[in-house]
């Protein structure tokens, strides 16, 4: 999500862009003023050379060569002035759709930027979002892990303490088995003597 200040700049910029736009125009009309006002004391001269000529004319006194020349040169007419005035305007209001061409164009990619911006911001929130959410299962599955683990570990002694303890009876038996079997040999050993002695005896009976 953009932040509140880069939101605020950007509506500054666009604010001054919006602003600025006729600043072309505004410079047209001032260079036509200051042309105009330039030109018009050239066109008071002469005015004033044709009164000094008819006080000339008037006292009998010839006006020299420079008087005359500057008296027949013309001052630029109207149509001059209107014409100066037109290509001043149409060349401002060219520069002024250029610059709201410019102006649209920024103000188009600004507001494309500023919804993928929140667009951006909407899936990187999402992603934090998956983000935590993954962290907390794989800290749940960490935690199963080491449950089991233990498990394990503790099936592990209890197999090998039971392996023991078999062996153990294993032995045990071993034993008791061999023990019985000396008893039944003694036994049977006891009873033959026992069954000879008794044969013996019936002979001599």
């Amino acid at each position: 999500m953009a932040h509140w200040r880069e939101e605020y700049l950007a509506a500054l910029a666009v604010r001054d862009e919006r602003e600025k736009a006729n600043i072309a125009l505004y410079d047209a009309y001032a260079r036509l003023a200051d042309r105009t006002a330039k030109q018009h004391p050239t066109i008071e001269p002469t005015s004033n050379v044709l009164g000094d000529q008819r006080l000339a004319g008037s006292s009998g006194a010839q006006p020299d060569a420079a008087t005359r020349k500057q008296s027949t040169e013309p001052g630029p007419s109207r149509t001059e002035l209107l014409n100066i005035a037109r290509s001043d305007l149409a060349e401002a209001q060219r520069s002024r759709s250029e610059l709201q061409g410019r102006l649209e164009r920024i103000t188009s990619e600004a507001e494309k930027l500023r919804k993928k911006s929140v667009q951006d911001g909407r899936r990187i929130n999402t992603l934090e979002n998956e983000r935590v959410h993954l962290q907390l299962r794989l800290k749940d599955r960490d935690e199963e892990l080491k449950g089991k683990a233990k498990l394990l570990e503790d099936f592990q002694d209890e197999m090998a303490s039971l392996n023991l303890q078999l062996n153990m009876a294993e032995q045990r038996s071993t034993k008791l088995q061999r023990e019985n079997q000396e008893l039944v040999d003694r036994w049977m050993a006891r009873m033959g003597r026992e069954a000879d002695a008794m044969n013996n005896a019936s002979k001599f009976s």
